[in-house]
């Protein structure tokens, strides 16, 4: 769409990559530019804070509490180039179209370009949900208005956020450890995961037992012959499955009326069993009907990718991020499950060229969200265009990632639009009496798809891997009441029920999204933000929670449980939505919050108790650091209490009689107190320290163990765990295991000769010392500082002086690297058409294009990494120009010394290294009494 005669207009958007996308749909007279993402934000820190208000006791929040919740505002220092940029070209045209997300945090970016370019042109707003040439010429040709109450909803957010933040996570770096963060959402989120490893540990499992039968027809006709059974019932009472177990005990349920089998009940029944007739006692069919799912919304998009993909949610949200700016599907934040006329009927017409008439029902579908506050009225998230390629059409245009979401949203989309799936189900009830008159009632159940309907296009997985597909079929024999049937074989099975599974990034996001917490915009953020600080670990799909985020939640279910409770941070999202709504004041509710008080909006329970700031204030005392420190296990069988205890260098275990004085809580694993200590091993999760497993840890060489005492000195020696692993110790010397050594089978001749070292080898020509030692890179011989490797760690207690000297003569090894191969050749950039690769460098992987260089970001990966982020990330690089060079201080030129000082200091150095020498032959050859030498350590506690 061409501009107005001798009109220019500047369009903003957020990434050069959307520049470049919409640019080509844009004719003459519109300059396309991008503002990198967020233009400005609160201070990061006080270096941010702008020096007039240093001094203000509000500056390390960024947020003017007393002045109605002003906010200050900095643009950051990667921004300031491109920002000068916009500013130059904002000069420069007649007209500017802010073209930033459609939703509040694209909306809120608007806001800020305008505040920050002060432009004085018109300005005005563009919006659309896809990137297409028809989309985007409707954009410009219906403008709008900047909406400020989704500006005041999102910077509502931001300061709730920063208040949350700031005010809540000081007291975790007094109270468990520096630099922690607590987050309004975040927290929320590390404590779903947390209560689900406490259910997990608290688990016991229970063992039950039922009869698989395998039941033939004798006369089968059409259809199968044979079919399995299960035993569900005898003599009237159902036998017992996993649902009728207490989960903490192991024991059935009171009032459960089960017939709980164990493996001699269950092998004896099938023995009685054996020869004797089946009847079909029942049937019952009915008909099976199964509607499509609805479209994907951003939290169902990262649930399927997840399972399907196996995809992070934030390498979907980057892969989606690409096919939205590239024109290939629609916005991908949403929680909205609707689709416009136009996709309908596009749909309606690929259903019809791929599948036939039939597959499309009479009427359109329509969906409606099941999502708590659903915000903003996008679509749903489905092909771009009025016309959807298929994923044969957009194959060569796709990286592998991609093209695989692609298909999945696209499946997804013409599935929804397609007829039921269709058939029929049928249960099966079979008895048998036992040779002891026993009824025994075996159940079977089958299900048969006569018109798959939707299945053709897309079947929706689960997050049990052990489900069965809904497109899978099971076909009985035709089976009628009374039917004589014959048992093939009984088999007893044994089962043991199961804790509850670990949530992943997919259920995560969907129990936050049924909560009500959260948005389509924050779900990415926050499974990489609870990785990110520690609070959670990825073991495959699985989330682990670490005992750190044990110690945090600990400490805010006890002294703020508000702040972290579901209802409270689900009414916050609420009364975001009615300030994006227009229905209500930020100030009030952010005042309400923050100061308390009974007006405005606001949790009244924390309103009531005068706000954050008096909360986190006036409690801060009460919290004992040792109690929420230390997470409780159980009490072994000698009466011991085990507890984890979370230290400065990580988790580890201690146990102790209750009442004995305990050591320090955190620092130093040789503090003092009466209590045993562990180390627990790194990707050990919390439920996995079971008695046994604690046992093994302390007999492992994580308590201290006496393995007899030394001749020499009569001091016992003990083999004990520290911060960097086993050692033994014996009086004042120490020494690390050796790599070949293991705490469980190390001898009392082994620690004999650890701490032996370092071991005097001999005396050098000059009279030096030679000695053999082991290091942080291994078995190393010395002399003054000249270092050199042994091949063996065997070499530290036989190598000979000549061999020594031999070594220690020879140059050190040095080998000119040649230069590595790059991680990866990516391409050609889209942007400048330059070869793009990716090096490893000094501070980890790189993309480079041979004179631009970007460091990968967090969570970024060398093959993950698209070639649009390469791009991106080098444009940016370069917008930010080349960095300043520091120039070296120049030293002040030292005084010369006078001959007569340097004569002095010679004569003094000669004498110490005279007086050093003597002493340390006449300890060579005085022989040991009653306490040994002291001798050098090598790495321990």
């Amino acid at each position: 769409m061409p501009s107005k005669a001798g009109t220019t207009r500047l369009v903003i958007v957020e990434s050069p990559a959307k520049a470049k996308t919409i640019s080509g749909y844009l004719g003459p007279g519109y300059v396309v530019e991008a503002s990198f993402g967020h233009v400005r934000d609160l201070p990061r820190n006080a270096a941010d804070v702008p020096a007039k208000y240093k001094g203000e006791p509000w500056a390390r929040l960024g947020v003017d509490v007393d002045n109605g919740f002003h906010a200050l505002y900095v643009v950051s220092a990667d921004r300031k180039q491109q920002i000068s940029k916009l500013v130059k070209l904002a000069k420069e045209v007649d007209e500017i179209f802010l073209a930033t997300d459609e939703d509040r945090e694209g909306e809120a970016i608007a806001w800020h370009l305008v505040e920050t370019l002060k432009p004085k042109v018109p300005v005005k707003r563009m919006v659309f949900h896809e990137i297409t040439k028809p989309a985007i010429q409707a954009a410009v040709a219906n403008p709008r208005e900047i909406d400020r109450d989704l500006v005041d909803a999102q910077e509502a957010r931001r300061i709730l956020d920063r208040l949350y933040g700031y005010e809540v996570s000081p007291v975790l770096w007094k109270k468990v450890m520096p630099k922690l963060s607590a987050g309004r959402v975040q927290s929320v989120a590390t404590r779903i995961v947390v209560e689900r490893e406490r259910q997990r540990m608290a688990f016991r499992t229970a063992e039950y037992w039922d009869i698989l039968a395998t039941l033939a027809v004798v006369d089968a006709g059409e259809g199968p012959r044979s079919f399995n059974a299960t035993l569900v019932a005898l003599n009237g009472d159902r036998i017992a499955t996993g649902k009728d177990f207490e989960p903490t005990t192991g024991r059935v349920k009171a009032g459960a009326g089960v017939v709980h089998l164990d493996s001699g009940g269950a092998r004896g029944l099938a023995a009685r069993l054996e020869g004797r007739p089946f009847t079909v006692t029942r049937v019952e069919e009915k008909p099976y009907r199964r509607r499509p799912y609805a479209p994907f919304i951003t939290s169902t998009l990262q649930q399927e990718a997840a399972r399907k993909l196996r995809f992070s949610s934030q390498q979907t949200m980057r892969t989606a991020q690409r096919l939205y700016e590239n024109g290939y599907i629609t916005y991908m934040r949403t929680d909205s499950v609707n689709l416009s006329e136009t996709a309908i009927a596009a749909a309606r017409r690929q259903i019809v060229e791929l599948y036939g008439e039939r597959s499309v029902p009479p009427e359109p579908r329509r969906y409606t969200g099941k999502v708590k506050n659903a915000q903003e009225a996008h679509e749903a998230i489905r092909p771009a265009g009025d016309n959807f390629r298929t994923p044969g059409d957009v194959a060569r245009e796709l990286s592998a990632e991609e093209f695989k979401l692609y298909e999945l949203i696209w499946r997804r989309t013409i599935a929804s639009q397609m007829t039921d799936a269709v058939g029929s189900s049928v249960s099966v009830r079979i008895r048998a009496v036992s040779s002891a008159r026993e009824e025994a009632d075996f159940g079977a159940t089958g299900k048969t798809i006569t018109d798959p309907g939707f299945l053709r296009a897309y079947v929706e997985s689960s997050d049990d891997e052990n489900a069965e597909a809904e497109d899978a079929e099971r076909r009985l024999p035709n089976l009628v009441k009374d039917q004589p049937l014959t048992a093939d074989e009984l088999a007893a099975q044994g089962h043991h029920t199961q804790p509850p599974s670990r949530y992943t990034e997919a259920s995560l996001v969907k129990a936050l999204e049924e909560l009500g917490i959260g948005r389509p915009s924050t779900y990415a953020s926050i499974m990489q933000t609870i990785q990110d600080r520690g609070y959670v670990t990825k073991r495959g799909q699985a989330m682990i929670p670490t005992f750190l985020a044990f110690a945090v939640i600990g400490l805010l279910e006890r002294h703020y449980p508000r702040l972290i409770d579901y209802d409270f941070t689900a009414s916050m999202e609420n009364e975001l939505d009615e300030i994006a709504g227009g229905d209500h004041a930020a100030v009030d509710f952010l005042t309400a919050f923050y100061f308390g008080g009974a007006n405005g909006a606001g949790d009244q329970d924390i309103a009531r108790s005068g706000g954050l700031k008096k909360l986190v204030t006036e409690n801060i005392n009460e919290i004992d650091a040792r109690s929420v420190n230390s997470i409780p296990l159980f009490t072994d069988d000698e009466g011991r209490e085990v507890v984890v205890r979370v230290g400065r260098y990580g988790p580890y275990l201690q146990r102790a009689v209750p009442g004995e004085q305990q050591a320090p809580a955190a620092e130093g694993e040789e503090g003092g107190g009466q209590g045993d200590r562990a180390p627990i091993p790194e990707g050990l999760a919390p439920d996995e320290l079971t008695p046994e497993k604690v046992h093994e840890l302390f007999l492992g060489g994580g308590g201290e163990r006496k393995l007899g005492d030394d001749p020499a000195t009569g001091e016992p020696i003990l083999l004990k765990s520290g911060r960097f692993g086993p050692y033994v110790s014996s009086g004042e010397r120490k020494s690390s295991l050796l790599r070949s050594q293991s705490p469980d089978s190390l001898t009392f001749d082994e620690a004999l000769k650890l701490l032996s070292l370092p071991r005097l080898v001999g005396l050098a020509p000059d009279g030096a010392e030679v000695l053999a030692n082991n290091g942080r890179y291994g078995p190393y011989v010395k002399r003054g500082d000249e270092f050199r490797s042994l091949d063996s760690e065997e070499k530290m207690f036989t190598v000979t002086l000549d061999e020594a000297l031999a070594l220690l003569a020879a140059p050190k090894a040095r080998q000119r690297r040649a230069a590595a191969p790059p991680l990866r050749e990516m391409g050609v950039d889209p942007l400048t058409e330059k070869p793009l690769v990716i090096k490893d460098g000094r501070f980890g992987p790189y993309v480079t294009d041979g004179e631009t260089n970007a460091s990968l970001r967090r969570g970024q990966t060398p093959e993950a990494l698209s070639i649009e982020e390469a791009s991106e990330m080098l444009a940016e690089k370069r917008a930010k120009g080349p960095a300043p060079k520091k120039t070296a201080a120049k030293k002040a030129p030292a005084k010369k010394a006078t001959a007569a000082k340097k004569t002095a200091a010679a004569t003094k150095s000669t004498a110490a290294r005279k007086t050093t020498t003597a002493k340390a032959t006449t300890a060579r050859k005085t022989p040991a009494k009653k306490a040994a030498p002291k001798k050098a350590t090598t790495s321990t506690d």
